[in-house]
């Protein structure tokens, strides 16, 4: 007999390894916006995201994403709700999903310290952001050379997470995910 704690960890692994619809290189585990999975008696199942910021675009496609794969597993209601407590945090991808992005040609975002309460600080001038670790405060690597000279070109790329920037050394151009 399956344990409600077997089947959770299961389709949470089920949930969790749908693409994000805007970064497919990464699964919505790896870029921790899937909160929990809840079995809810017999055939139904809850699960909570928490998007990259409140107007993501990509939520919809996510929840129908989640949906689909859990029903193919025999899950017949799934209600996906959306949990803006605690935030999401760039910090909350995963060392793996790091990893991805980098290969991937994004400079993945560097770890500020998890936030615990209160409002998120935004500069919206050119001086850097409030943060909480010595490692924000490093420079943004170029993802295929490596080099820390880098340039930003735009605060904003193909999606608003990420920032368009150059590499000074191969003069690459690539997306940085932005800390938040």
């Amino acid at each position: 007999m399956v344990t409600a704690t077997a089947l959770e960890e299961e389709l949470r692994r089920l949930a969790g390894s749908v693409p994000d619809p805007e970064l497919p290189v990464l699964t919505l585990e790896e870029l921790g916006v899937l909160r929990s999975v809840r079995v809810r008696g017999t055939d139904a199942v809850e699960v909570e995201l928490t998007p990259t910021y409140t107007g993501c675009p990509a939520l919809e496609t996510m929840s129908v994403d989640i949906e689909r794969v859990l029903r193919e597993h025999g899950v017949r209601k799934v209600v996906v709700r959306t949990v803006l407590s605690p935030a999401w945090s760039t910090d909350d991808i995963s060392d793996e999903g790091r990893r991805k992005l980098q290969e991937f040609g994004i400079a993945p975002p560097r770890v500020r310290g998890r936030h615990t309460s209160g409002p998120v600080p935004v500069e919206l001038g050119p001086t850097r952001a409030v943060t909480d670790s010595a490692e924000a405060d490093a420079p943004v690597r170029c993802p295929s050379c490596g080099s820390a000279e880098t340039e930003l070109l735009s605060r904003f790329s193909s999606t608003a997470c990420k920032a368009l920037r150059r590499c000074l050394a191969c003069r690459e151009p690539f997306d940085h995910f932005k800390e938040l």
